[in-house]
């Protein structure tokens, strides 16, 4: 099952046409996974003190519905990738206006940075076991290890 939380849209979200702007998106993508792994054991304050953190390589973002200011949405978040020691992943992140339809949809594909060593990592076994718990895309596909 995939994780999700209810959002608003504020003055700081929109773009000069009225409407939610793309980094906006991506932003709240980031409060998404964020959220997830604070009710998992990983609020920001145990990365910083854990010196790890998720980086992300690269964001694909599609838009399917126009939402405007102070308009609630349904955010969810879901496990598309995974390489097997969890030092890689791809997480979908999708967003729903209040009638139902689909805003957007964000695939980031990620990993996890040693802050001291400035080098990719595998997760600590009680990270890794949070992406394993996060629900499925229907297009999960196994990925390759960030570590050489």
């Amino acid at each position: 099952m995939s994780y999700e939380i209810d959002l608003l849209t504020g003055w700081q979200d929109m773009d000069m046409n009225g409407h939610m702007r793309n980094t906006a998106y991506l932003e709240k993508a980031v409060d998404v996974r964020l959220s997830y792994f604070a009710t998992r054991g990983f609020p920001a304050a145990e990365f910083s003190r854990r010196r790890f953190g998720p980086v992300i390589m690269s964001d694909e973002v599609c838009y399917y519905r126009e939402v405007g200011l102070l308009e609630h949405l349904r955010a969810t978040l879901a496990l598309s990738g995974l390489a097997p020691d969890g030092s890689r992943f791809r997480l979908r992140n999708e967003f729903f206006r209040p009638d139902g339809a689909l805003a957007a949809r964000i695939d980031s594909t990620g990993g996890w940075l040693d802050l001291d060593a400035r080098r990719l990592m595998a997760p600590v076994a009680e990270l890794a076991a949070a992406l394993e718990g996060l629900g499925r895309t229907d297009t999960f596909t196994a990925l390759p290890s960030s570590l050489r």
